[in-house]
């Protein structure tokens, strides 16, 4: 998809440089021409030999070089590119590049582009957020420059918060969308339900799950990088909205229920939210107090079902429905229980018992569950299992048109 197109990757300091190394060779595998500028922090992190043995060429790393400059190499490797890619993004070049500093060869070339820029920062949580980094930020939206990530999750510091470098195979999209590359599910319309649902008791408390929204926010992005006009309805989460997709937020079962049949017609469904299946049956209208008496019971009714609802058979119907089985015991069982009582099309089923660190976490184990049969797939970044469900709903619906 990107055979024969240039892209000049300008990897800067920061722990997140390693992931560099799978972008080039994801590049690579595409057709994509890569050279690469490697900053003098980010040598810290990659050496140029693992740089120039996966991109196939030339490392450059210095603006005074003899032989580089005598070419004016700052200038020429810019135009000699179709797309300038900046992975990973540090606070310290961006603020060069907001501020048209350049004092090295990566700023330098930076500052001398004529091409488009993609940028991905990484950075602790507290330099993300700072003022500054966010000034610098806009500055560089205001200019142009297109931005991918950064997402929250586990720190190379130890902490946990945004400043996460986008994962490799998410920028790589990001770069066959900016080039125009073939976007094999244009004219799609797909919907995704993400996050938990709230159901209130009383004003102030409410019953809710762990979900994170981390697996549904990246199956809505990656439908919406191949081209689907996508809706994501999101319950209460801190994921940030993902590019591209029109957000619809909501809190509780049937607001979610509400917001799925205003977004049809579709073509494509993913139900990967959380969806509580009980709510109180009634409301306090006060805060519920302690008192001395017994906790009052909690009388509780069925919440709508809301991936059987989009599986009806009719003419609302979406072509492809997906829907998730988290559960903590009979993994498999369940599933295919579930695949056949909602009438869905494919079910991803994974495990959310106590220690298996999906609800939160960064990665996921899952088990594609169909009619034809189970395919297991290894532990995956909840990105690539994105990936991976968004090549599985391109080729069922390849097979279908």
């Amino acid at each position: 998809m990107l055979a024969g197109k240039r892209i000049l990757l300008v990897i800067s300091g920061g722990i997140a440089a390693y992931k560099s190394l799978e972008l080039i060779r994801r590049l690579r595998e595409q057709g994509a021409l890569v050279r690469a500028i490697l900053t003098k922090g980010g040598a810290q992190f990659v050496t140029p030999l693992s740089v120039a043995a996966l991109s196939e060429s030339k490392v450059y790393q210095d603006l005074f070089s003899l032989t580089d400059e005598s070419e004016m190499g700052h200038i020429r490797l810019s135009r000699e590119s179709d797309l300038i890619v900046v992975a990973p993004a540090s606070a310290d070049l961006l603020a060069k590049l907001a501020h048209g500093l350049a004092d090295d060869l990566a700023s330098t070339t930076l500052l001398a582009a004529d091409k488009p820029i993609l940028i991905a920062p990484a950075m602790n949580m507290m330099m993300w957020a700072h003022p500054a980094t966010q000034a610098n930020i806009a500055t560089l939206k205001a200019r142009g420059l297109r931005q991918i990530g950064p997402e929250s999750g586990d720190l190379a510091c130890g902490e946990v918060g945004g400043g996460r470098m986008a994962e490799p195979m998410e920028i790589l999209a990001a770069i066959e969308a900016y080039l125009g590359a073939a976007a094999p599910l244009s004219g799609r319309r797909a919907l995704v339900t993400s996050g938990p649902t709230i159901e209130p008791l009383d004003p102030v408390r409410f019953i809710a799950n762990r979900s994170s929204g981390k697996q549904g926010h990246a199956i809505a992005a990656a439908l919406a990088r191949r081209g689907a006009a996508t809706v994501l309805v999101a319950g209460p989460t801190a994921e940030p909205d993902p590019a591209g997709v029109e957000v619809r937020r909501i809190e509780s079962a049937e607001e979610m229920l509400a917001a799925c049949r205003a977004a049809l017609p579709a073509d494509i469904a993913v139900c990967a939210a959380a969806v509580a299946d009980f709510r109180p049956a009634k409301v306090a209208a006060q805060k519920i107090k302690k008192g001395t008496a017994a906790p009052p019971p909690i009388e509780l009714t069925r919440n709508p079902d809301i991936l059987a609802t989009l599986s009806a058979p009719g003419n609302a119907r979406p072509r492809i429905v997906v829907g998730f089985a988290a559960e903590t015991e009979d993994l498999i069982a369940n599933a295919k229980k579930k695949l056949a009582a909602k009438g869905c099309d494919l079910v991803l089923a994974n495990d959310v018992s106590t220690g298996s660190g999906t609800f939160g976490g960064a990665e996921n184990t899952v088990h594609l569950v169909a009619a034809d049969g189970v395919e297991s797939w290894p532990r995956l970044s909840k990105q690539e299992v994105a990936e991976r469900l968004a090549d599985t709903i391109e080729r069922r619906l390849a097979r279908s048109a």
